[in-house]
């Protein structure tokens, strides 16, 4: 894929491989915090499709208002979008990206976030001891 937009293939939908990525016994999925965001992800060789994808959760537990929801998921959606060069992409890993901050926070602090945490996915993926 070229470009800067998403694609529809991107989207992690299969609820099998989000199950997967947030079972807490699942030994193959790995997490990382860059406040206000923290990662899970988990490399998956069953698909067909090589790409990663990614899904963002932003919980209502943490911001109560829909608005606010919706503003803090296009900004995260943005800084993904933007990075994602970042990290190796004909992998097929499953991310999720989960906002941990209580509050509206502006969108220098998300990019910043993301790009730490999409090079520490990157470092994870081509390390020679990576499990794939």
């Amino acid at each position: 894929m070229k470009g800067l937009r998403l694609y529809k293939i991107e989207k992690l939908c299969s609820e099998i491989a989000i199950g997967q990525l947030f079972d807490r016994a699942n030994p193959g999925v790995k997490s990382s915090l860059a406040y206000p965001l923290r990662a899970s992800w988990r490399v998956n060789g069953k698909r067909s499709a090589s790409c990663p994808q990614f899904l963002i959760s932003i919980p209502k537990k943490r911001l109560r208002h829909a608005v606010d929801r919706v503003t803090m998921r296009r900004r995260v959606r943005e800084a993904y979008r933007l990075h994602r060069h970042l990290f190796p992409s004909d992998v097929p890993v499953d991310i999720a990206f989960i906002y941990v901050a209580s509050e509206v926070l502006p969108y220098s602090r998300v990019e910043i976030a993301m790009g730490r945490l999409l090079e520490r996915i990157g470092r994870d993926l081509t390390s020679p001891d990576a499990d794939r």
